[in-house]
């Protein structure tokens, strides 16, 4: 049975859900043998890779609710692995950095977390992960642009 290209987009969803599932799995695995949670990994890494950076630009980053953010920072801040500090130039703005602490576990933690990544992708050769690679951030950037649109739409009904 030939497949219509109108099947196509719910199956390509599907595959891709199913794909990030297992990708997502390693990454939760790899997490978890350091005693952090996937949230609270990625605000150490994202700090660890950037620098210094505002809250609701980690936020951004990470790709986390505002209260989620909050409440692991809290977490983080209590274990020691990050300060909060108010930035200089706008009071309403709050910077995030590591603390020695925080960055020697994570220079520690990082590499293989890296490896286990590499390990998930590995079904597929350098040349597919590239062009996987490609694919998939067209893919984002066109369905977040066209979701725009479509909220830009509505605003003028």
């Amino acid at each position: 049975m030939r497949r219509s290209p109108t099947d196509v987009p719910p199956k390509l969803w599907v595959v891709l859900a199913r794909a990030f599932d297992a990708v997502e799995r390693h990454s939760r695995a790899s997490i978890a043998r350091f005693q952090l949670g996937t949230t609270e990994f990625g605000v150490l890494e994202v700090l660890y890779h950037k620098g210094e950076l505002p809250v609701c630009e980690v936020q951004r980053r990470i790709l986390v609710e505002s209260s989620s953010t909050t409440y692991v920072v809290d977490k983080l801040v209590q274990r020691g692995l990050v300060r909060r500090r108010a930035s200089g130039s706008d009071r309403r703005v709050t910077l995030l950095a590591l603390t020695p602490a925080g960055r020697q576990l994570i220079a520690r933690i990082f590499p293989p977390h890296a490896a286990a990544m590499r390990r998930a992708v590995g079904a597929l050769s350098a040349r597919q992960q590239a062009a996987a690679l490609r694919l998939l951030r067209a893919l984002g950037t066109g369905a977040a642009e066209r979701l725009t649109a479509k909220e830009a739409d509505h605003d003028h009904d």
